[in-house]
Parts: C-alpha cells; sequence; structure tokens
C-alpha cells in the first residue's frame, strides 16, 4: 500500500474511532445537563429530592455538640462513595516535585500527626432558600458540622517531595469519578502552592476524624481538610497530589464552584469560591411541629444558644432578634481559642411573650463581615449566608 493510501486508510480508522466517542459524548450531555435556575412556581424536583436523601445535614439541634457526630456531621457525595481497601491504598505525589512520593497508609501514619478541630461548611450552604432557586442539591441552612481531624500536615509531604521553584498549584484528586454537564472526571480541586504549603491555617492529609478512622463517607481512608475553606477544598477519598506550573484548569476549579451574577455571560469566568463567609445558627428552641418544624415554646424566660463561625477570622459579634430582624440584641460570644477554625458558641435569653415571633440571629467577624438581611444571590448558589429565620409559636 503506498504511504498515501495508508495515511487515508489511518484517518478513516481515526474516524471510525472518534464516530462512537462523539456519539457516546453526546449521550453524556443528554443525561448530564449544564446547571440551570429553576423557573418561578417550580417545585423541588425528584432528582433534586434524590440528592437531598443522598446527602444529609446536620439536624440543628446538633449545634448542642461543639464536636459533631460522624453520623450527624453534613454530607455532600458528588459521584459514589468508591470502595477503597487501606491495605493497598497509596497516596502518590509528583508532578513538578524533585522526588516522586508513593506513600501507603503506614508510611503516612510514621510521619509527625497533628489534630485540628475545624468547622466544614457546604459552599451550596442556603442554596435552596434563594429566589430563583438554582436547581441543584437543595440545602436550607443544615450543610456544615465541627469535627477533630487527625492526619499529616500537608506542607510535611511537600517539603519531602521538594516542591520546584516553577510550581504554582497543587492538585488533589480523589477517587469518586463520575459526570457532571456531559464531562467525565474524577474529582478534583487545586491550592495555590502558598496555601498547601504554608502553616496557617495547616492543610492536613487526615486519616481520622474524631479520633477514630475516616468513616466511609467522610473520605475513607484518606481526605484533604483545609481549615478555613468551603467543603469543595477539602477532597474525599485522596490518591493524588500533583503540583503543576500552571493554574488548575478542571471542571470542579473552573467551571463549578465560581460566583457569577445574573448578568454575566455564560462563558464568563466569575470569581472562584474559597473561605467560608460569616454565620450564626441557633439551636430552634422550644419543641417542634412535625410536618412545619414551627416551634412552640411557653411564656417567659427562654434560653437561646448556638454557634457561629466565619473562614477569614473569629466571630466577635452575634446578634439575636425577636421581631424578624428590625431590632437587635447582643448574645455573648465563646472566645475561638484554641481552636481558632472551630465554630464558637454563642448565647442569649429571649423574654417570651404570647403570640408568634420569628427568631433571627447574626454573625460579624474580625474582618467586619456582616450576615445580609437580604438573599446575595449568585448563579450556583454558593456562599449564601443570609440571616436564619426560626418561626417560634408563644402559648
Amino acid at each position: 500500500m503506498e504511504p498515501a493510501t495508508e495515511r487515508a486508510s489511518a484517518q478513516v480508522r481515526d474516524q471510525q474511532r472518534e464516530q462512537p466517542r462523539e456519539q457516546i459524548r453526546d449521550q453524556a450531555r443528554e443525561v448530564s445537563a449544564p446547571g440551570r435556575i429553576a423557573a418561578p412556581g417550580e417545585d423541588i424536583s425528584p432528582e433534586e429530592l434524590a440528592l437531598a436523601a443522598r446527602n444529609h445535614g446536620l439536624p440543628l439541634e446538633a449545634l448542642r455538640y461543639e464536636v459533631t457526630p460522624p453520623g450527624l456531621h453534613y454530607v455532600l457525595v458528588h459521584y459514589d462513595i468508591p470502595a477503597a481497601d487501606a491495605a493497598r491504598w497509596s497516596l502518590s505525589v509528583g508532578g513538578r516535585v524533585r522526588t516522586p512520593l508513593a506513600l501507603d497508609l503506614a508510611a503516612l501514619r510514621a510521619l509527625p500527626a497533628v489534630t485540628h478541630r475545624v468547622t466544614m461548611e457546604c459552599a451550596g450552604n442556603g442554596r435552596a432558600r434563594l429566589t430563583p432557586r438554582p436547581v441543584s442539591q437543595p440545602w436550607l441552612v443544615e450543610a456544615v458540622g465541627t469535627a477533630d481531624w487527625t492526619g499529616v500536615p500537608l506542607r510535611l509531604v511537600l517539603a519531602e517531595a521538594g516542591v520546584r521553584q516553577d510550581a504554582v498549584e497543587a492538585v488533589f484528586t480523589g477517587a469518586d469519578h463520575g459526570i457532571e454537564r456531559g464531562v467525565e472526571q474524577d474529582y478534583r480541586r487545586s491550592l495555590p502552592v502558598a496555601a498547601a504549603t504554608g502553616d496557617d491555617p495547616d492543610v492536613l492529609i487526615a486519616y481520622a476524624m474524631n479520633g477514630a478512622p475516616l468513616p466511609p463517607q467522610h473520605g475513607y481512608p484518606l481526605r484533604l481538610v483545609v481549615p478555613g475553606w468551603y467543603g469543595m477544598a477539602h477532597v474525599k477519598w485522596l490518591r493524588e497530589i500533583t503540583l503543576v506550573d500552571a493554574p488548575f484548569t478542571g471542571f470542579q476549579q473552573a467551571v463549578a464552584y465560581r460566583y457569577r451574577g445574573a448578568d454575566d455571560a455564560p462563558d464568563d469566568p466569575g470569581e472562584p469560591v474559597t473561605r467560608i463567609a460569616p454565620r450564626a445558627l441557633m439551636v430552634p428552641p422550644g419543641f417542634p411541629d412535625f410536618m412545619t418544624r414551627t416551634r412552640v415554646v411557653h411564656p417567659g424566660p427562654v434560653p437561646l444558644e448556638g454557634r457561629a463561625w466565619s473562614g477569614r477570622g473569629a466571630v466577635v459579634r452575634v446578634e439575636v432578634s425577636a421581631d424578624g430582624g428590625r431590632s437587635w440584641a447582643p448574645a455573648e460570644v465563646a472566645p475561638p481559642q484554641p481552636h481558632r477554625w472551630a465554630w464558637q458558641a454563642w448565647s442569649c435569653v429571649w423574654s417570651a411573650a404570647p403570640g408568634r415571633h420569628t427568631l433571627t440571629v447574626r454573625a460579624t467577624d474580625a474582618a467586619g463581615r456582616t450576615q445580609p438581611l437580604e438573599q446575595p444571590w449568585n448563579r450556583g448558589g454558593f456562599g449564601n449566608n443570609l440571616v436564619q429565620h426560626v418561626p417560634v409559636l408563644c402559648c
């Protein structure tokens, strides 16, 4: 066969191989549609209900626990909980490093370990309260939890590998695999090298939660813990760290988890979602109606309590309103030390009078950021730290 004929035949074979792949991609797009905004009056869909059943939030009465029991801590699983054999698990460290590493769990456990108490919150917490509603996991305010995470500081592992001078980001790959908006992918996120190698805060390669091995839904056997950042940065089922010399442009970094406004063009890159905005939540007082969750209390002094946190510094002020935000009274706030990346307790006493009331609570952090009284809307439904409202009937 002549060389030209060979090249033509090769091109035909390539086209024949490519055609099924194109068909597969088209079919994948049909089952994995782009993000969208719910139509006016559109109810929660069966797909959103299924997500809500898989990804549970913190029962608000569990705010009483300073450290959240693992079964009550919020859970978000993007794809599936992968099968994990700890005896065969290995974490690779490569890319722009001087000494690539392959570390099994025994090697990681042999390194100096630390434990940090960290409050973790989903970036989409509050999404279902937005109008119009971005269609996705329909969180109200419950996507949060606080745990004692034990593991190896990431900076120690990166120091052993030797980060090259031209590295700009560390990319973290989890073992969960799926498809989103037509893109087949492993779950991947990145951090700037300065954050990955820094010690304020210590980013952890964690293997224990509250003194026990990580539960499967929380990343067993290894996960990343990035204090102060929303949950999308805390990559679970961690199996690979790659240092790269250019900003990472994977789906979960450059497409998902971006702040985009109503007027932004579809291809607008938006602003990245990073640190947690200030929020205070209240343990609902009294006792609830089963369906509406409206609280019932008796007249007189009613203790109110809850937790407050921010990813940019300590919470310095918590205020409570009993009239839906028209007037405010200060609450007592516990100091952040010694756990500066964990939530802080707050408390006060409300003199309840007969009638219907709406209790509201808001936090202000050391940087002067205060929870808004109106929704901070964006197309992904991220970072919605609108104040909590708790309807109460006093009788």
